[in-house]
């Protein structure tokens, strides 16, 4: 069984940012559309969202990274499940409340809401994250050529 390679805090960093820009720019101007609030209001709280997310994403992946290699099993389709369904239960934990004050609604209205972002989010995090790794594994394959070219050109 293949392991990933460590992940670098430089990578951490790019792949939460690919994951909320990308995240953003299909649900600000969603939100604004179906809540019938201004663009500005809605981008400015997803983008506190994404802020909130961006630091949970390197936090639990990072976790998930380390309990994958103890525990060695492989990324298939139900664990990749099993991650993007904890990974959208801690911002639940974290995001319902935010929107509550910040749109002025009951935490009832929020949890509502915040279903909705999970019914995009849950396909979004369990899609993006699966491209991700095949990208990923594909990029580390092609360096790992390169470099055994190189050396073999160098021996």
């Amino acid at each position: 069984m293949t392991q990933p390679l460590p992940r670098s805090l430089r990578e951490r960093i790019g792949h939460a940012l690919a994951f909320e820009v990308i995240a953003m720019l299909i649900c600000a101007p969603a939100l604004a559309w179906l809540m019938d609030k201004p663009l500005l209001h809605l981008g400015l709280l997803t983008a506190t969202f994404s802020a909130v997310a961006m630091l949970w994403n390197m936090l639990f992946n990072d976790w998930f990274d380390r309990v994958q290699r103890r525990l060695g099993f492989e990324r298939g389709f139900w664990v990749r499940v099993c991650h993007a369904l904890l990974f959208e239960g801690g911002l639940v934990v974290m995001l319902v409340p935010l929107a509550a004050w910040w749109l002025s609604i009951d935490l009832l209205e929020a949890l509502l809401l915040d279903i909705g972002l999970i019914l995009f989010f849950l396909p979004y995090t369990l899609a993006f994250n699966w491209i991700y790794d095949v990208l990923r594994a594909r990029w580390l394959a092609r360096r790992e050529a390169q470099a055994a070219a190189a050396s073999c050109r160098g021996a």
